[in-house]
């Protein structure tokens, strides 16, 4: 006889509350190697969510960024590396005003460039003193020349001076990155692109000698429509860069002007450029690289020697981030595990052992309540898709018999990114109180080659929902879930599958939508820069009634089921009118609804209190909509047009 407690599915009491989600989201990102230090960003959802500066300096950790700064930069909106580092200090973007300012050890940050631009993925020149970065203009008379910011290669001095925009090297295209030098500095490799192209559908790669601030020699390495070319980095003369020349992001050579494949394997050796600056793979002074790749959702690390042969690294995560030498024996990485929460990580070559140098954040529950997902794939319209299943999981719980569990369908963003098996403590947060999740890797997602990405292109709305409906359909005939109590969420892009899901089709009983697209042409009107004409590829060119026929807000006939909205006020990626309209469009439907906008918060939420917020209002929501006492108290969240009250 079971010794666990009975209870209804969704009811459990979990010791994951919506405070830890809170307190395990404190994020690393853009790791980079001085000397022997070690550099990276890292998030303070406790502090609004501010980013700071840390550094790594023999074996001690310290912060380096003051408590009135915020190290993060705006471009493209997703923004991505913001600092560089040189022998005298740093250098950073700062969030409130967008100015790059100069930090030294023993001096407070000053700033050195003036408003009106903003600075990426920038680099060190030290052969001629100088830094490059990517500068996007925002002055007005810019965009009135323009139609729309300019996106250019810049350098400034170093030492830096004040009140210096830079200088421009690189113009004439719609986008740039990845400027990259040789060690003397008269070698500049980049890539480029326009409009309508994302950077994961085509790129430009090219090279030219650098003379000053003049150009010369300008050669294109990679021009063709069906290539994206990423990561370009000199060593010694040679160039290296990821390029897509098949159905994978694969590294290559330039050596004496000749193009060869250094390792061909069917896996994404880089991954679409949402934030610019990334670094995936690195090559020390013997020519040794590491790389950090990636096939259906499982990346590894490994080493390649300079006679182009491969060792995977033994190492007991399922995911990381970016990676680089600290010397020639040892590399440094962002890693993280199915059953713990992100580290920074160094590893031995040699040997192949690892340590952990830091985790901000601490496991903040028992690993007996943790949900172990399991790969799955399953038949879909445009071919079989890819998924994975959390089973619901408690330690002293389980359902009433003959019962079984909700689902919630979680759709990622992007839509061209990923979801892996790593530790998620808003997937547990729903698995430990007794529901069943899936994570749709729908058609159009990375990591299973160009493809299987190039489903989603002018089929968005039709093929990631086919398939969040497939991975129902699947899990339903597997016995593993309640059909009538079927849940699907997403943000962004996936906040446009959901309402999409809702709208056209009669599978889930309810959503909720985070700062999700209702109305394409709307979103394409507003849009900024960078998404600008990303509706070309992913629905069509422009045509009325192709956007009007996509488009949730146009067809709320169907929709029926409950919706709540979670929405930040200052988002300029999905602007908050898109959820105000179909918010309104279902209140004078007299569809049951509940909305909150959260103020100051941008595409996400960052801030501790709106994090906790937005997860318990999510699970208020779906207590009222699938009928379960909570084990908690939690704010109501009112449900307007719900017959049973909010």
């Amino acid at each position: 006889m079971s010794d666990r407690i009975t209870a209804p599915y969704g009811s459990w009491p979990s010791p994951i509350g919506a405070a830890s989600l809170a307190e395990a989201g404190v994020a690393m990102s853009d790791l980079r190697v001085h000397g022997s230090d070690v550099y990276w960003r890292e998030s303070r959802p406790k502090e609004r969510g501010r980013q700071v500066l840390m550094r790594l300096r023999g074996g001690s950790i310290e912060e380096l960024t003051p408590a009135d700064f915020n190290v993060r930069t705006r471009v493209h909106e997703y923004g991505g590396n913001s600092y560089v580092v040189f022998d005298s200090g740093i250098v950073f973007a700062n969030f409130a005003d967008q100015r790059l300012y100069f930090q030294s050890d023993t001096t407070a940050p000053v700033p050195i460039t003036p408003s009106d631009f903003q600075y990426a993925d920038g680099t060190v020149d030290l052969a001629n003193r100088r830094m490059l970065w990517v500068r996007e203009d925002h002055r007005p008379s810019t965009k009135a020349a323009n139609g729309e910011e300019r996106n250019e290669i810049v350098a400034l001095p170093l030492p830096p001076s004040d009140e210096n925009a830079g200088a421009v090297l690189v113009t004439g295209s719609d986008f740039v990155a990845h400027p990259r030098l040789t060690t003397d500095g008269k070698q500049l490799a980049w890539i480029e692109w326009n409009h309508p192209s994302m950077p994961w559908d085509r790129t430009r790669l090219k090279t030219a000698t650098l003379d000053d601030v003049q150009l010369h020699d300008v050669t294109t390495l990679i021009d063709d429509a069906k290539i994206a070319a990423l990561e370009p980095s000199f060593v010694g003369g040679e160039l290296y860069a990821v390029a897509d020349v098949g159905d994978w992001w694969n590294l290559y050579r330039w050596r004496d002007g000749q193009r060869s494949e250094v390792t061909p394997m069917a896996r994404e050796w880089s991954g679409p450029l949402w934030q610019l600056g990334t670094q995936s793979f690195d090559v020390n002074t013997r020519g040794e690289i590491v790389a950090r790749t990636s096939k259906a959702a499982v990346d590894e690390l490994g080493i390649v020697k300079p006679d182009g042969g491969y060792r995977r690294l033994d190492l007991p995560y399922q995911s990381f981030g970016e990676v680089a030498w600290r010397d020639d024996k040892t590399v440094v990485a962002f890693a993280n595990a199915a059953d713990d929460t992100g580290a920074l990580i160094e590893i031995d070559v040699a040997s192949g052992t690892h340590r952990v140098v830091h985790q901000p954040s601490t496991l903040p529950v028992e690993r007996r309540f943790l949900s172990v997902p399991t790969a799955i794939e399953f038949p879909s319209k445009a071919g079989n898709a890819h998924a994975w299943f959390y089973p619901p999981t408690h330690p002293t719980h389980q359902g009433p018999s003959g019962t079984k569990p909700p689902l919630i369908v979680t759709i990622h963003g992007g839509p061209t990114s990923v979801s892996k098996a790593t530790l998620n403590l808003s997937r547990q947060y729903w698995t430990s109180r007794g529901f069943a999740l899936v994570d749709v890797n729908y058609g159009g997602s990375t990591s299973y080659g160009r493809a299987y990405r190039e489903r989603l292109n002018g089929q968005w709305g039709i093929v990631d929902v086919d398939d969040a409906i497939a991975a129902v359909d699947y899990l339903v005939a597997q016995g593993l879930v309640d059909e009538g109590k079927v849940a699907i969420r997403g943000g962004s892009a996936g906040g446009f599958t959901t309402l999409a899901a809702l709208a056209f089709h009669d599978r889930f009983k309810a959503g909720t939508n985070l700062y999700g697209v209702a109305d394409i042409a709307g979103l394409a009107a507003t849009s900024h820069k960078f998404e600008r004409k990303y509706d070309v590829s992913l629905v069509g060119e422009p045509n009325e009634a192709l956007y009007r026929a996509r488009s949730p807000i146009f067809h709320l006939e169907g929709f029926t089921e409950p919706l709540l909205t979670l929405q930040g006020s200052e988002d300029k990626v999905v602007p908050p009118e898109q959820s105000r309209m179909i918010v309104a469009a279902l209140e004078e439907r007299g569809v049951p609804h509940a909305y909150i906008e959260f103020a100051g918060e941008q595409h996400g939420f960052r801030q501790a209190g709106n994090i906790i917020r937005a997860q318990e209002a999510e699970l208020y929501f779906y207590s009222q909509i699938f009928g379960f006492e909570l084990s908690e108290a939690i704010e109501p969240v009112e449900i307007r047009r719900w017959p049973r009250g909010g």
